[in-house]
C-alpha cells in the first residue's frame, strides 16, 4: 500500500486543495493556506454556534435563537467561512477534491467531541436526486462518512430524502430561506424504526442561517429522533 501511494504521488504530485501549491501529502494544505484559516474555538451562541466578538457567557444565545429556538439542540462549525475557507470548500464541493474528506472528518470529530455530546448515528443533509445526478456526489454524505469513521458511529447516508428540488438558498434572506426548505425533507420509510429514540448528528458543508439543517432537524424529531445536533465545516460570522 505504501509503495502504491508513493507511486501515485510520483505520477500525480500532491497539491494544496485551495491554491494548488505542492504539499507533502495528499489532502494536506500548504503553510500559507493553513495560516489563513480561522478555526472557531472562541465565544459563540450556545445553540447555533454563531461566533461572538466577545465572551458573554457559556449559555448565551444569539438574537435569532432567542426569538425562535431551532429544532436542533446545538450546531457547531470548524471554520469561519471567509475567503480562505471558501476556496477550500469549493474545491471539495465542486472540484472533486475528495482527498480532503479525512482532514475535514478529523476537524468535525474534534468539534463534535468538544461541543455536541454523544451521538447514536451520523447522517448527511441530502441532495435532491437531480442535483446529485449533476454533481455526481453529495459532499455532505462524504463528510458524514469521514466523521462517522472518526467517531466510530454508524453512518446512515440515506436517512433523509429531499423530496423537492428547492432553488439555491444563495441570495435569499432568512425568511425566504426558511420558506424555501419548508417541508422539503422526509425520513425514508425503511429508516424510521431505527430512528426512534436515537441521537442524530446531522452533517453539512456550510451553514448560514441554519434554515436547511433546521428543516431537517424538524423532520427527524417529528419521526422520533431523541435529539439532533449539527456539525458543519464552516459558517459565516453573521446570522442574516
Amino acid at each position: 500500500m505504501a509503495a502504491l501511494r508513493w507511486l501515485a504521488d510520483a505520477i500525480f504530485p500532491p497539491l494544496c486543495p485551495s491554491c494548488a501549491a505542492p504539499v507533502a501529502a495528499t489532502g494536506h494544505l500548504c503553510a500559507a493556506c493553513w495560516a489563513g484559516l480561522t478555526f472557531l474555538d472562541g465565544a459563540c451562541c450556545a445553540t447555533c454556534g454563531l461566533p461572538f466578538e466577545v465572551e458573554v457567557g457559556a449559555d448565551s444565545l444569539c438574537g435569532p435563537c432567542l426569538a425562535e429556538p431551532p429544532a436542533y439542540e446545538r450546531a457547531r462549525a470548524a471554520l469561519r467561512y471567509d475567503e480562505a475557507a471558501r476556496g477550500l470548500i469549493l474545491a471539495f464541493k465542486h472540484g472533486d477534491r475528495l482527498d480532503m474528506a479525512p482532514t475535514f472528518g478529523r476537524w468535525l470529530a474534534r468539534i463534535s467531541r468538544i461541543s455536541l455530546g454523544e451521538v447514536d448515528l451520523v447522517a448527511p443533509v441530502p441532495l435532491h436526486r437531480w442535483r446529485l445526478l449533476a454533481r455526481r456526489y453529495n459532499q455532505a454524505a462524504v463528510l458524514a462518512a469521514a466523521l462517522a469513521r472518526e467517531l466510530g458511529a454508524p453512518h446512515v447516508p440515506d436517512l433523509l430524502a429531499r423530496r423537492r428540488a428547492t432553488p439555491s438558498q444563495g441570495g435569499l434572506d432568512r425568511a425566504a430561506r426558511r420558506a424555501n426548505v419548508e417541508g422539503a425533507f422526509a425520513v425514508r420509510r425503511r429508516c424510521r424504526a431505527a430512528l426512534k429514540g436515537r441521537r442524530v448528528l446531522l452533517v453539512d458543508d456550510v451553514m448560514t442561517t441554519g434554515a436547511t439543517v433546521n428543516a431537517c432537524a424538524k423532520t427527524l424529531i417529528r419521526h422520533g429522533a431523541a435529539s439532533v445536533a449539527v456539525a458543519v465545516i464552516a459558517r459565516p460570522p453573521f446570522a442574516d
